[in-house]
């Protein structure tokens, strides 16, 4: 056993160890590496590891070797990557070297049960629970058919960003389309300030630019604006002009997720919401709806 000094040490110590053991696990063929005849390391060699992370050869010996170096978020990121971690392996790391994850794990503990019932409870108010991203974790029958048909969608196109700029249903909706385009980018803007390099964010934002001139130039405008409260009319297929305000909850931190509702402001707007739900259930009676559980949809597969 090693004997090591108190204190940043051990935990020194502990990450070069557990370095060492996540290193010799991978086969040089997971990696697309070409295993040569002479190999007598056990898994991967240290210069490996350093090309695949795209660090200095010394500075990963040195991490290795228990050396008192910093050691930054970004580079942590790059090993974890490069040495195929799990979860519950790349926390390890991170709390090992006293680092904070610039690249969290996606968990979305703010869809309980409770709020899940609460989503059933509400209507014939639509509601849906987001995260900063956009991302829809779960919903209620009446805003799974609210603006399109969400059920009918793969759980990674359940985000209402890629859906206003891409989708023909969810847009035809929207009745004041450009300025709710400009108002959502402004809000993924602002909101993605305090996440621009984790891969969730960036995967997204490339998508989008990839698939819409519209969201490139919008995009181009830098325009920023903090969530709020917004009366707005929506056209739905099957009950007409809906005219409601947008309202949301938090659920957790400011930046974490938030229950969106649409509360209806006139007599009418309410009737049809109603009717909207006879429909909904009556077609889950018939049989013709996928995707229910407990009354409450779920989406994304990510979470917050």
């Amino acid at each position: 056993m090693t004997t090591v000094a108190p204190g940043s040490d051990v935990r020194r110590h502990e990450l070069a160890e557990f370095l060492r053991s996540r290193r010799e696990r991978i086969t040089p063929e997971r990696v697309g590496l070409v295993r040569g005849p002479r190999r007598r390391t056990p898994g991967l060699r240290r210069e490996e590891v350093a090309h695949l992370s795209s660090v200095g050869v010394t500075w990963y010996t040195w991490l290795e070797q228990a050396r008192d170096i910093q050691v930054s978020g970004q580079v942590l990121d790059a090993v974890a990557r490069a040495l195929l971690l799990d979860v519950s392996e790349r926390a390890h790391l991170f709390a090992l070297a006293g680092s904070q994850d610039p690249a969290p794990p996606a968990v979305c503990p703010s869809v309980t049960p409770a709020v899940r019932a609460v989503l059933d409870q509400l209507g014939p108010i639509p509601a849906c629970v987001q995260n900063s991203r956009y991302d829809i974790l779960a919903y209620n029958p009446v805003y799974g058919r609210l603006l399109g048909d969400m059920d009918a969608l793969a759980p990674q196109d359940r985000n209402c960003m890629w859906l206003a700029f891409t989708d023909a249903q969810w847009r035809a909706a929207v009745v004041d389309l450009p300025a709710t385009l400009r108002l959502m980018a402004a809000k993924f803007r602002a909101a993605m300030a305090e996440h621009l390099t984790e891969p969730a964010w960036t995967a997204l934002l490339a998508r989008l630019e990839g698939a819409s001139a519209e969201f490139r130039e919008v995009w181009a405008r830098r325009e920023v604006v903090g969530q709020s409260s917004k009366a707005k009319y929506l056209r739905n297929a099957q009950v007409g002009l809906l005219h409601v305000e947008h309202t949301t909850l938090w659920l957790g931190p400011g930046t974490g997720a938030r229950l969106v509702s649409y509360v209806p402001l006139d007599g009418r707007t309410r009737e049809r919401l109603e009717r909207l739900e006879r429909l909904e259930r009556l077609e889950e009676l018939a049989g013709t709806r996928d995707g229910v559980r407990g009354g409450v949809r779920g989406g994304v597969s990510a979470g917050v």
